[in-house]
């Protein structure tokens, strides 16, 4: 009969506790997709600036040192400073916390809004469809960056408006792509034996049909996040979006992309890149989700 400390030799305690599990499907995953992995490491990095802003930076990101204008790039100044003698790295640093809170909050109103008129456009049909999908229609026939200057331009600048006007051109693309996959859905036997049963049309499409459509909705919100940072960029830079003296990309762009060009290259420089670092970040992670979620394009 095998002793109590032979017992424990042939415990591993590894396998008890799921250590050596976690960390090898990590690194499985990072080697079965190499571009998510990369991804996701530039979308945490940005998030861990964004949320460490106050400690990580070296300087108040809207203090002004007239002495200091246009500096280059030095041991005090990494990333050189600004027409206003700010520091471009502490206002990039911040600029991240502004880029992602309203590219956050934009995508998830805006796919959000488009998983729940998709899955009740496809679950409803007839004439619900039907009227859902011509007001889809009316949002679909005005580019993505007019939409969202005639909003700023009728209501104003404030946060909660440019919000709105980045989340809005995200519903049509976010509701077609949910209903087609909710519509495949609807004809499921499952469905059909739900409805026999009686269950009420929320419980159905609650517990039914949304759990089924959540992994196109991450991928659409994943890649919708990218897009609304650059679409806020976008809005600042033309004076629409974040105004002065709060730091955002767009508005550092604004201020030096061609005044400062040649003279100081490092002003538009910087935020132009940080820019597309966010965008490359998120496009690369929504990739790689897809990958993960759809079977059809699962390696084992």
């Amino acid at each position: 009969m095998a002793t109590t400390d032979e017992k424990l030799e042939d415990v591993n305690i590894d396998e008890m506790f799921g250590r050596k599990s976690f960390f090898e499907k990590a690194l499985n995953m990072c080697r079965r997709q190499p571009v998510g992995a990369a991804g996701f490491f530039i979308v945490a990095g940005l998030a861990f600036l964004a949320v460490f802003a106050g400690f990580i930076s070296p300087y108040d990101p809207e203090a002004a040192k007239f002495e200091d204008m246009l500096l280059g790039p030095s041991a005090s100044y990494w990333f050189g400073t600004d027409q206003f003698g700010r520091d471009i790295l502490t206002r990039l640093i911040y600029g991240s916390r502004t880029a992602l809170t309203i590219g956050f909050i934009a995508a998830f109103c805006g796919a959000t809004t488009g998983l729940i008129l998709g899955v009740a456009s496809a679950y409803f049909g007839g004439k619900i469809d039907l009227i859902l999908q011509r007001f889809i229609d009316v949002f679909i026939a005005f580019p993505v960056i007019i939409m969202a200057l005639a909003i700023v331009a009728v209501f104003g600048t404030d946060l909660g408006y440019v919000v709105l006007a980045i989340a809005l051109p995200f519903i049509p693309d976010a509701s077609r792509i949910v209903r087609s996959n909710a519509l495949a859905l609807r004809e499921i036997p499952y469905v059909d034996a739900a409805r026999a049963l009686g269950f009420s049309h929320s419980r159905i499409i609650l517990r039914h049909m949304l759990p089924n459509v959540m992994a196109p909705y991450l991928i659409i919100l994943t890649a919708n996040i990218g897009q609304a940072i650059l679409l806020e960029a976008s809005l600042s830079y033309l004076g629409l979006g974040v105004q002065e003296p709060t730091p955002a990309w767009g508005l550092m762009l604004q201020g030096g992309a061609e005044e400062y060009a040649e003279s100081a290259p490092w002003v538009p420089i910087f935020p132009g890149l940080a820019i597309t670092l966010a965008v490359f970040g998120f496009n690369l992670f929504g990739d790689g989700l897809r990958d993960m979620l759809d079977p059809r394009l699962r390696r084992e």
